[in-house]
Parts: structure tokens; C-alpha cells; sequence
């Protein structure tokens, strides 16, 4: 580089061109854009917990176009389950399929929704297994959001269980008295059962360190239970001993509200201890899974 009588600049003469040429397109810039135009010094707000909570329930979501076989689970198992209890046993029990397949859909929709939670500890401990949780702990965010957002993810899931299930019932012939409100109603008690329920497998899933373990823990504690109730056959013809225990099972509670109804005849007692069983699962498991959430190592 030359300057304008021919002689060689310096080094110290190209620094100083440079400096004054990056310094004119600066100030090139600065006059044709503000500054504050180009650089927002104001920190965006923090997202809320209900924003937080269904991003996170729409990553959960997303399982269903990455893995759809997640759609046995949620769709071809309550068919099955139901078809199955119905042929095999319905005329040994009540004398006719029709008759039995009044009494055991509420049931079976309560067992498949019992059964289909564990899949929630499930989720949770393979994420935390993954280090991903450990990831959502630094960010600035509403907290239980992601645990949250996989039980709400899971409920939406429910739903299409239940649709399913009603469905096949009613081409099977079930024919709820309670008309479409009482199956609503069900349905909506269900899934706040199914949510509280939830709670209780999110804790075991920070508990243990295998998602097996999840697996076969939840397992050994939800077969008994739902086998041991009133979903498939009535108390009253169970020995006296069983019948103490499928009493106070809260499977037979959430079976016989649902029963109540889809065929009209609940009372606001049964309804009413369902949903306050599951508002104590909640207040209960809810703290004690974001206690381990916090304090994990």
C-alpha cells in the first residue's frame, strides 16, 4: 500500500487508516440507526408457570409423532382389556355379555387409567437418568413446570383412551342411563383421579434410579389393587374378608363414582370423595416430588 505520493506506508500508517476507516463506518452506522433500535437493553419478562408448564406438556406431546407406537398403550390396550373381560366373562358373571358390559366399562377405564400413570414415573426417572432435568434446574423457569407438564401431557393422552373406550362400548351396546352429561361428568372426574394418581408414580420415579424399577415396583403395588376391587366383579359376592378390603380401596371408590355416573345414580358423596382423595394425592405427592426434584444429588 502506497500513499499519494507513491512512497510505502509504514505499518503504523496502515493501523492508523484501518482505525479511521472502521471508525467512519461506525459512525456511518450510528447516525443511520439508533442505537437503542439496534440493542434492547431490557430484560424479556421470565415466562409464567402456565406458559412454562404447556411448552413442556407439548414436548411430551411430541413423543406421539416420534414414537407412535406410544399409541398401543393409549388406544389399542383399553380395546383389548375391554373385549377380552366382556367375552370371556361377562355370561359366567351376569348372565349375559350386554348385561356385564354395563357394569364393567366405568371399570375398565379406571384400571387402564390406573395402569397407563405408571408410564408417568416412567417418563420422569428416564429423563432425570438422561441429565436432562438437570438442565431445566438452571434455567429461569417455573420449576415443577416440567413435571407438570409430562402429568398434563399424560391426562391428554387419557382422553383418547376414554373416547375410544366409550365408543367401542357403545357399538358393543353400553348404554349409559346418565346420557351424554353423566359420561362427561365420568370422564372428568376420572381424569382428575388420573391426575392425582399421577402425583404419586412422579414421586416414586425421583425415588428410584432405573426406569425399570419404576416399572416393576409400580406394577406389583397397581395389579393387586385393581384386581382386588370391585371393577370387574361386585363386592357383594366377594368373601367377607375381601370385601373389607375392596371397601376401602380406592380403585373400587373411583370405579363405583364412575359407574354412578355414566348410569345416573352417583351420589355427591361418592363423586365428592374421589376428587377430595385426589386433591390429598396432589397436596401430598405433589410436595413430596418436588422436594426430591430440589434436594437431588
Amino acid at each position: 500500500m502506497n500513499d499519494n505520493h507513491g512512497a510505502p506506508l509504514t505499518a503504523a500508517d496502515r493501523a492508523r487508516v484501518s482505525r479511521e476507516t472502521s471508525g467512519g463506518v461506525t459512525d456511518t452506522l450510528a447516525r443511520a440507526v439508533p442505537t437503542q433500535d439496534l440493542v434492547d437493553r431490557n430484560r424479556p419478562p421470565a415466562p409464567g408457570p402456565l406458559s412454562t408448564s404447556l411448552s413442556f406438556t407439548w414436548r411430551q406431546l411430541l413423543g406421539f409423532k416420534h414414537a407412535p407406537e406410544q399409541l398401543v398403550d393409549v388406544l389399542f390396550m383399553p380395546v383389548l382389556t375391554l373385549l377380552m373381560f366382556n367375552y370371556l366373562f361377562g355370561t359366567a358373571i351376569s348372565g349375559s355379555t350386554g348385561d356385564y358390559l354395563q357394569f364393567v366399562l366405568p371399570g375398565v377405564l379406571v384400571q387402564m387409567i390406573v395402569l397407563m400413570s405408571v408410564y408417568t414415573g416412567t417418563s420422569l426417572n428416564n429423563d432425570l437418568t438422561k441429565g436432562i432435568y438437570d438442565r431445566f434446574r438452571t434455567l429461569p423457569i417455573w420449576q415443577p413446570a416440567n413435571i407438570v407438564g409430562n402429568l398434563v401431557a399424560d391426562v391428554s393422552r387419557f382422553v383418547i383412551t376414554v373416547t375410544a373406550t366409550v365408543l367401542l362400548g357403545l357399538l358393543l351396546g353400553f348404554r349409559p342411563a346418565g346420557g351424554l352429561p353423566g359420561v362427561v361428568l365420568a370422564a372428568l372426574v376420572l381424569l382428575a383421579f388420573a391426575f392425582g394418581v399421577g402425583w404419586v408414580f412422579a414421586a416414586l420415579g425421583m425415588l428410584v434410579r432405573k426406569p425399570e424399577s419404576v416399572s416393576t415396583t409400580s406394577m406389583a403395588v397397581v395389579f393387586p389393587l385393581t384386581f382386588l376391587s370391585n371393577i370387574f366383579v361386585p363386592a357383594e359376592t366377594l368373601p367377607s374378608w375381601l370385601r373389607a378390603f375392596v371397601a376401602v380401596n380406592p380403585i373400587s371408590h373411583a370405579a363405583t363414582a364412575m359407574r354412578g355416573l355414566m348410569h345416573g345414580t352417583a351420589t355427591v358423596g361418592q363423586v365428592g370423595l374421589v376428587l377430595g382423595g385426589s386433591a390429598v394425592l396432589v397436596a401430598v405427592f405433589g410436595s413430596l416430588t418436588m422436594y426430591l426434584y430440589r434436594n437431588r444429588e
